[in-house]
């Protein structure tokens, strides 16, 4: 086989050699690299070709045929179906490996930076089980795995189906029968409340024609405080359903604290209500990062991994060095967490961030936190991020990027360029933008070192602090 005969749809047996980005193994067909998820360094499998590109294809698992020596049995049933955890075969330790050679990878690659030190990734505490949030979706009709497309038994796919959207379907959902990412009382809420909706007679959620009332349910709890919220998204009113489904809840998981309502009456497919209620309790649960402490309610960011948040604040707080008198300037800040992380010793802190509500929550943390050398901008960065802004709070002398995946604008480039504060520090969430942005600023940044932190076992994502001094 050579790779002018390699084509859409043709079956072809593999070694995988390496953990590829995106959780997926990479195999060569006669020289030409394949990629297949779900496998690990070492399988030999049968694919079949489903995208073929000029210098790459993607394939679909049809077989282990051989498993490789480092290839675990999932934990979860559900693994190899849903898109949530696509490294549960690997090794906890082995994903942590892997994860720093991505990270090293684009360092070298993409930046250009041949030289500059990548850290042993720092790894989860507990593997399964880190989650403080989950969100499940209901619908009217579930996915079919593979295996019981092929199997003889009959299978119901229409009914109160409730779990994860399955991969690229909005339309389907992934019935889980169990979940390990966050403590298994998340699923078995999750359980209860499809089987209690079942039972009292509740049309299922329709995406297609907007039909049904319950349409998601979030989980959130606290790592330092026994605060544990459900927050049920339904598409308007019922409190027929409501009010028993809230006592049965009660009963049987008392230890929830609080109990709220989004209401989404509209198309959007979001878990974000059009307006909310409180049912039961404060509204909100409390936890902490570092010495400061947050009131998180339903819809509001908070690190998704609190104990790896803190690990990786600690990480940025380290490279930033802040010195007495300091003025510290937060781009992209969030809801300001690692804003009020940050201000020590710094005599001004400055976030600027894109999204109101955020900033409104920033605002509000920094109250209840009785900070009062912190300031919050409103703004899109590239915009914001200027001369104005410089002469009502000063020349920084470290700055912290924390921007999405997609990385920093251009513009927000050059304007750090300009400015040359003298330290940088550059979290970021997603390792190849995090290099070209490096690779854009090294005539006038030195990057010293780069520190990744794994905040999410079973999955190839990895965060990422570089550390950055102006040249002299």
């Amino acid at each position: 086989m050579n790779q002018i005969s390699l084509k859409k749809g043709q079956q072809i047996e593999l070694t995988v050699e390496k953990a590829a980005f995106e959780g997926k193994g990479l195999g060569k067909a006669n020289g030409f690299s394949v990629f297949v998820p779900n496998t690990a360094p070492g399988d030999v499998v049968k694919a079949q070709i489903i995208k073929k590109k000029s210098n790459y294809a993607e394939a679909r698992l049809l077989e282990i045929v051989k498993p490789g020596e480092i290839r675990i049995k999932p934990k979860c049933s559900h693994a190899v179906e849903c898109g949530g955890c696509s490294w549960q075969h690997l090794p906890y330790e082995k994903q942590v490996e892997f994860k720093r050679q991505h990270v090293e990878d684009h360092i070298r690659r993409i930046g250009g930076f041949p030289d500059v030190p990548v850290h042993q990734a720092i790894g989860s505490a507990s593997a399964f089980g880190y989650r403080n949030k989950m969100e499940f979706t209901f619908g009217d009709r579930r996915w079919l795995t593979q295996e019981e497309i092929n199997s003889e038994e009959f299978i119901q796919a229409e009914g109160f189906v409730g779990g994860m959207h399955a991969p690229g379907r909005f339309d389907r959902i992934l019935h889980l029968n169990e979940c390990h990412l966050m403590h298994p009382y998340a699923f078995e809420m999750l359980d209860f409340t499809r089987k209690f909706a079942a039972e009292f007679g509740l049309e299922p959620w329709n995406p297609v024609h907007h039909t049904g009332f319950l349409r998601n349910l979030m989980i959130r709890n606290s790592h330092y405080f026994p605060d544990l919220m459900v927050n049920v998204v339904t598409f308007g009113e019922n409190d027929a359903f409501m009010k028993p489904y809230v006592e049965a809840l009660l009963k049987q998981f008392p230890m929830i604290t609080t109990i709220t309502q989004n209401v989404n009456d509209t198309k959007s497919p979001t878990s974000v209500g059009r307006y909310e209620n409180v049912l039961f309790g404060p509204g909100f649960i409390r936890d902490k990062i570092g010495e400061f402490q947050f009131n998180i309610h339903p819809n509001a960011f908070f690190q998704t991994n609190t104990r790896q948040a803190e690990q990786l604040y600690e990480v940025a707080r380290d490279f930033a060095d802040i010195q007495q008198n300091d003025v510290v300037y937060d781009l992209y800040c969030g809801v300001g967490t690692l804003t009020l992380f940050m201000s020590g010793k710094a005599s001004k802190v400055v976030g600027i961030e894109l999204n109101p509500v955020s900033i409104k929550n920033a605002e509000q943390n920094m109250k209840d936190n009785n900070v009062e050398h912190v300031s919050f901008e409103l703004g899109d960065m590239k915009d914001t991020f200027n001369a104005e802004i410089l002469a009502k709070h000063g020349n920084p002398n470290v700055i912290i990027i924390d921007p999405p995946r997609a990385g920093m604008h251009p513009d927000v480039v050059q304007e750090l360029l300009n400015l040359k504060c003298p330290k940088i520090v550059y979290v970021s969430c997603n390792s190849s933008t995090l290099a070209r942005d490096l690779a854009l600023m090294k005539d006038v940044y030195e990057v010293l070192e780069v520190q990744p932190v794994d905040m999410f076992p079973q999955t190839y994502h990895i965060e990422s602090v570089a550390n950055l001094r102006l040249k002299v």
